[in-house]
């Protein structure tokens, strides 16, 4: 569920009975769990291999042979993959969602030599449903040109930010959070993973010259003391070129005092949290959607993003820079201190939307 990719399941499990109440849905799993059956869906667990199989192996299995079966035996008339794993034989009328192609694109997540089988084989698979959807016009047009798939019948569909993502404006719950958190009394906000194109070193660098007023175009934010920088979310284990520690660029660039690491921050927090920001900073070098972005915008909270990949379509109203440029990040951060707080259009998205158009694609003749 704290994933995207678990987040867009989430979502449509929740809505899709309602907005199909003459249609039968079956959620098909590899193993059971206390929190399997969503309102208005049967569940079947899926019989596992014949022998015992290593995880890896175990998640191809149920992708290529056990989730087809299964389909058949149900005589089911759509088959909907969440993510990029679809079948090779296809059971019946089959639509993938792939939300981004990260290992075609991006050298440093192509992984070893299984990774890249596995890429190469869902690459094809992809290419035979009858349909692909995806979370962005971005990410369309990134799979019909590396996935070479007709633009037809790729379908862009944007995501939404949970109902829960608005203005916090209850003062013990935000006392509460605050409290939980540590958080000191003004901040920008970064909230996500820490892998390399999440490109938080650059934000650190980029706030370390903000912080110092080291350009000369910049001005005083206000007549306080400048905000700090919040970094929440679970720190990597190993500090490394695919995982770089903030902490450590933190301390090099001598703002070691100014930016505050909360670890893993609670769902059911995050509404706050974002309310709390005055700034959410999220400068990604890619991302198929990037619902953080849509989250904090949903919350009221002015954001700062890259000019790239699906971002500007995520949070329309964001101040939008080149993650790569640590001046042009520590500029955005000048001037979106400036902005008010403001519903953005990303507020306007709804599941209830997302699902509405996800059904058009999956039921599309």
């Amino acid at each position: 569920m704290n994933t995207g990719s678990g987040q867009y399941l989430h979502g449509l499990a929740e809505h899709l009975p309602a907005a199909a109440p003459d249609h039968r849905f079956t959620l098909v799993l590899p193993s059971a769990s206390e929190n399997d059956a969503p309102a208005g869906w049967q569940v079947v667990i899926a019989p596992p291999a014949a022998r015992r199989l290593s995880e890896n192996l175990a998640k191809l299995w149920f992708e290529q042979v056990t989730f087809p079966r299964a389909c058949r035996r149900l005589a089911a008339g759509i088959a909907f993959v969440p993510y990029w794993g679809s079948p090779w034989q296809r059971p019946c009328r089959t639509v993938v969602t792939v939300h981004d192609i990260i290992p075609l694109l991006l050298p440093a997540y192509r992984g070893g030599s299984l990774q890249r089988a596995y890429t190469w084989l869902v690459s094809r698979t992809a290419r035979r449903a009858h349909l692909v959807l995806t979370d962005s016009e971005a990410s369309r047009r990134d799979i019909t040109e590396h996935l070479g798939i007709a633009p037809g019948l790729v379908h862009a569909v944007l995501l939404a930010a949970d109902e829960s993502f608005r203005p916090v404006a209850d003062p013990a719950e935000l006392a509460r959070v605050r409290a939980r958190y540590a958080l000191p009394d003004r901040f920008i906000l970064y909230l996500g993973g820490f892998d390399v194109r999440k490109n938080v070193p650059r934000l650190i660098q980029a706030y370390a010259r903000w912080s110092r007023q080291e350009l000369p175009t910049f001005g005083k934010v206000g007549n306080s003391e400048a905000p700090h920088l919040v970094i929440a979310g679970k720190l990597p284990a190993a500090d490394t070129s695919f995982t770089p520690d903030p902490r450590r660029v933190a301390t090099e660039e001598g703002v070691a005092d100014q930016v505050h690491f909360t670890g893993w921050v609670d769902e059911a927090d995050k509404p706050a949290l974002y309310s709390l920001a005055s700034l959410f900073a999220f400068p990604s070098l890619y991302e198929g959607f990037g619902l953080p972005a849509a989250e904090a915008a949903a919350c009221g909270t002015p954001v700062l993003t890259s000019n790239r990949s699906s971002l500007p379509e995520a949070a329309p109203s964001a101040i939008l820079v080149d993650p790569e440029d640590v001046n042009a990040i520590a500029t955005g951060l000048n001037e979106s201190l400036r902005l008010p707080r403001s519903i953005g259009p990303a507020a306007s998205r709804t599941w209830k939307d997302t699902t509405h158009k996800t059904l058009q694609v999956l039921l599309t003749p």
